[in-house]
């Protein structure tokens, strides 16, 4: 299981004319579904007197679908939101929102026709979306002697951890989120660095 992948580092758009409609697509970060219901109701607003508003969302990792939301917005059962939410869940990009505001031209797609555009304005407007690398943490509690905190300094420097709060007592206490894959790398490390002595807790 990969511990990091892309998200949008920004929104983007994208615009086509199919037989005289206008389909204009959005993408943004959406961490959680009430992200992406912010999202989608600022682009209903931006983009005013559309016929649908049809949008998608995946607000975890790319592929899992533990937290995912879809609609047709009136548009025929399955030829929409569906669409726009496999192919999103395909594109390798996590925590990430989809709105495609139709505007209708007079001429009627079809079914086919239909998944088709809301798939592809997808699929267009990820290709141009902005993205950055997350990597997922793990947060622990990680405590030391005075004479080992320089060495793990260094560790966690090394590892990529973020050390979120250090506390002096008759100890130093380190909050820290590790990169979860290297939490193990963490363990061996903090034991080597003070002879077995160090604990690492979550």
């Amino acid at each position: 299981m990969s511990h990091s992948y892309r998200v949008p580092a920004g929104p983007a758009e994208s615009f086509e004319v199919i037989r005289r409609s206008r389909f204009v697509t959005r993408a943004g970060r959406a961490a959680s579904p009430e992200d992406a219901a912010l999202f989608i109701e600022k682009a209903r607003q931006e983009l005013p007197g559309a016929t649908h508003y049809c949008w998608a969302f995946n607000a975890g990792a790319p592929g899992s679908t533990a937290r995912i939301g879809m609609s047709d917005a009136g548009e025929p059962h399955g030829t929409a939101g569906r669409p726009m939410l496999t192919t999103l869940l395909h594109s390798g990009v996590g925590e990430a929102v989809v709105v495609c505001a139709r505007f209708y031209g007079g001429v009627k797609l079809g079914t086919g026709g239909l998944a088709r555009a809301y798939s592809g304005g997808v699929k267009r407007v990820l290709d141009v979306c902005p993205t950055v690398k997350k990597v997922e943490r793990t947060a622990v509690v990680v405590t030391v002697s005075y004479e080992a905190s320089r060495r793990v300094d260094l560790l966690l420097e090394e590892l990529d951890a973020t050390v979120s709060e250090k506390l002096f007592g008759a100890d130093v206490r380190y909050r820290v989120l590790v990169p979860t894959h290297r939490r193990a790398l963490l363990d061996a490390g903090i034991a080597e660095a003070t002879s077995g002595r160090g604990r690492v807790e979550p």
